[in-house]
């Protein structure tokens, strides 16, 4: 779509959209103040719409208009969102840079928001000086202090962090210190179809007498030390807890996803050794009863615990070496008030096995030490701005990094964490995070996505989000401008990163302007690579494109993996830069003329179109704007029959494919006009295939390799029309993943 530059909307330009005479005067009115006083496209122009003009009950093509209307002309990365200086003075970052600036940057030091760029390269230069003053400002304390912040040995690429600490993550958890008293709220929850009861709370003090009572039950059980307990659970109160309570009482998690099947959990059960398993009755979703429990009697687990559906007071019958929740808590009832000291550990003692997502093979297992806790809540602390009073919500699961990482990242910063018991997609989550006053919203695209499309926020008030924070696949620009409208335009900050990292390596920051679908920065403590042609890092300064490389230097990051070769995975074959090997990631990565970055999908959905490098993310983001019928696409390069150049497909989901049939040849050709009219005159859509839903890890991000290996098989079954083929690839992923 064609947008107008601000002088030229016009009166009638805005009541075409829906809007009133009335209101639309008014709106003219304050746009043509606007224009007259910081010019028609200039960032200031648009943070005065934002904060004059729009609103969550506008229609969004309203917002659209402002949008690209003022920034119709502007050259790349227009910012969507503006820190103000006031502002940044009262978060975590500005008032630890207005203390110590000067002190670290010596006479570069200017102000918190022109001096964040390097404040990032000191904390990378200077880890010693930079974690040791963080650690102090979140309060984190040791039972044995470290002899150094960081000692590199040449058997440790990544280096050695805090050798010689003892530390427990939950007990700093549940510490008093000068972020919390015993009666702060800790956890805020509410479960599915209670949406219109209060939201339910628990206090510190509360809190702890929970945890030591399941650590207490956890010792009765005479486990070795360090022994592995897994949890296959819904993110409740009662999964938090149990978390807590195992690392507690020293012994290790093991994640595991309540969505997984039998099998999925058994190998996870194998790798990891577990010798106990939390888990549940069943899930209630809706007006669904989904069976959990049986799946892992069906994955051969060891001994469970059985925590009874919220609602019912019995389960059903247990095997003979099972134990109900109940019972496993009557064994220290009379402790109930006996506060637990927590098994200090060396820092480098696991804490937590979690799992990368396995899509092309077994997963790899990934064990979080004592250390991995701190890089998830620095990274709370330093870009989402996470402090005490703020509630912290994060639709997601204790099998997944954000689910120990929203552990940490709130409970570690004095915050309060925000757990809604049912699904994130409707109009219960949405009030969830009104009632709970939500001020960091985290969320994936495919969520926003639904939100969007269902329209499920509507009448509801977002106004005590402070920032949102978006991780697990590339966002969408008008998706994310709509997400920023729901709440006055809060910033959303963009978070990439990795189960083996445990936390973020590139983000966003509330000390700099946020572009849409974009990162401002590396995260605090490290530096990125984009790889060239030749497999070397272009120079860092410099826009470009390539594979994804990092410093291996990061506080947090794995050393160890308990299935694979380590080195092999994460260093072999790697450039050498500074004398050291960077590490491995595998994403494909922009560095724009602006200074931001900007992720494309993994290194292996790179195509090559017409001798043209091109990723699947940058054809998605255009396709997926061609025609309102369409949800999502997926594109992905087929080399033809024969060999030759790779021959572009889309996969598209339609918004309501059962009562319309899709003219797919008009739509092959809105996507070919508007791909080589944004990206490349050359770039041509071979074929458009329509299917029910796009293949996803359970993790969310979408295989692509799935469809690409059934497109090419049906290309070599069949020599029949291209429809044929998209109905076969419909019929097929109906049926595989229904």
């Amino acid at each position: 779509m064609a947008f107008k530059s601000l002088d030229c909307i016009t009166l009638e330009d805005i009541t075409a959209l829906g809007i009133s005479s009335k209101v639309a005067e008014n709106l003219h009115g304050v746009l043509t103040d606007i224009i007259r006083n910081y010019g028609n496209a200039t960032a200031e122009t648009w943070n005065n719409i934002t904060k004059r003009v729009l609103n969550p009950d506008l229609p969004f093509s309203f917002h659209q208009i402002m949008y690209y209307g003022c920034y119709k002309n502007f050259a790349s990365d227009p910012p969507a969102w503006s820190p103000n200086p006031e502002s940044v003075i009262m978060s975590n970052v500005g008032r630890f840079m207005e203390r110590h600036g000067r002190e670290l940057l010596g006479s570069r030091y200017r102000d918190p928001i022109s001096s964040f760029s390097d404040f990032q390269k000191f904390s990378v230069l200077n880890p010693e000086v930079y974690w040791k003053l963080v650690l102090d400002e979140m309060d984190i304390s040791f039972s044995a202090p470290p002899s150094c912040i960081l000692r590199e040995l040449p058997s440790h690429p990544g280096g050695q962090w805090l050798p010689g600490a003892f530390f427990n993550s939950a007990r700093n958890c549940l510490d008093l210190n000068g972020k919390r008293n015993l009666g702060d709220i800790m956890v805020i929850w509410r479960d599915e179809g209670e949406d219109d009861l209060p939201v339910k709370r628990i206090t510190l003090e509360e809190l702890r007498s929970e945890v030591w009572l399941v650590a207490y039950a956890l010792k009765t059980l005479s486990l070795a030390k360090g022994s592995a307990i897994a949890i296959d659970m819904p993110m409740t109160l009662t999964a938090v807890v149990i978390y807590l309570a195992i690392v507690l009482a020293g012994y290790v998690v093991v994640s595991i996803a309540d969505s997984f099947a039998p099998n999925e959990i058994s190998t996870r059960l194998k790798i990891s050794n577990a010798k106990l398993i939390f888990t549940q009755d069943f899930i209630i979703r809706g007006d669904k009863s989904l069976p959990l429990y049986s799946k892992v009697v069906d994955a051969n687990s060891p001994p469970a615990v059985v925590v009874p559906t919220r609602g019912s007071s019995s389960i059903r019958k247990l095997r003979d070496f099972d134990l109900s929740w109940h019972a496993f808590l009557d064994k220290v009832k009379h402790s109930k008030k006996d506060e637990f000291i927590a098994v200090e550990q060396p820092i480098d003692s696991f804490t937590n096995i979690l799992f990368s997502s396995g899509t092309t093979g077994e997963p790899k297992a990934i064990p979080w030490t004592h250390a991995t806790p701190l890089k998830a809540a620095a990274d709370a602390w330093c870009h989402m701005d996470i402090r005490k009073g703020d509630v912290v919500a994060w639709p997601t699961n204790l099998g997944w990094m954000m689910g120990p990482w929203l552990v940490y990242a709130s409970l570690l910063n004095g915050a309060s964490m925000a757990l809604y018991n049912g699904s994130p997609l409707g109009a219960g989550f949405v009030k969830f995070v009104q009632d709970a006053k939500v001020t960091m919203l985290g969320v994936v695209p495919s969520i926003v996505r639904t939100w969007k499309n269902t329209n499920c926020t509507a009448g509801f008030d977002w106004s005590s989000i402070r920032c949102f924070s978006s991780t697990g696949e590339a966002s969408n620009i008008d998706e994310y401008l709509w997400l920023m409208g729901r709440a006055f335009y809060k910033p959303v900050v963009e978070y990439c990163g990795g189960t083996e990292i445990g936390g973020g390596f590139v983000s966003g920051s509330l000390l700099q302007p946020q572009s849409l679908a974009a990162f401002s920065t590396p995260n605090m403590g490290c530096t990125l690579f984009i790889l060239g042609e030749n497999g070397n890092p272009i120079p860092q300064d410099k826009p470009g494109i390539g594979e994804l490389a990092l410093g291996p230097v990061m506080l947090g990051a794995s050393n160890l993996l308990l299935n694979a070769d380590h080195y092999d995975v994460y260093f072999r074959g790697m450039p050498i830069w500074n004398g050291k090997v960077l590490r491995r990631h595998g994403d494909e990565f922009e560095r724009t003329s602006g200074g931001y970055y900007r992720a494309h999908g993994r290194a292996d959905d790179t195509m090559n179109l017409g001798g043209i490098k091109v990723s699947s993310i940058e054809i998605e983001r255009i396709c997926n704007g061609a025609d309102d019928s369409v949800l999502e696409t997926a594109a992905f390069g087929v080399p033809p029959l024969g060999g030759g150049p790779e021959q572009l497909v889309i996969a598209v989901v339609f918004k309501d494919l059962n009562n319309a049939t899709p003219n797919l040849d008009q739509l092959k050709l809105s996507f070919n006009s508007l791909l080589q009219k944004r990206l490349n005159p050359l770039f041509k859509v071979s074929s458009v295939v329509p299917v029910p839903s796009l293949p996803r890890t359970a993790s969310n991000k979408v295989m692509r390799r799935v469809l690409r290996k059934q497109f090419a098989q049906l290309k070599q079954d069949t020599s029949s029309e291209r429809t044929h083929i998209g109905r076969s690839i419909f019929w097929l992923l109906q049926n595989f993943y229904s």
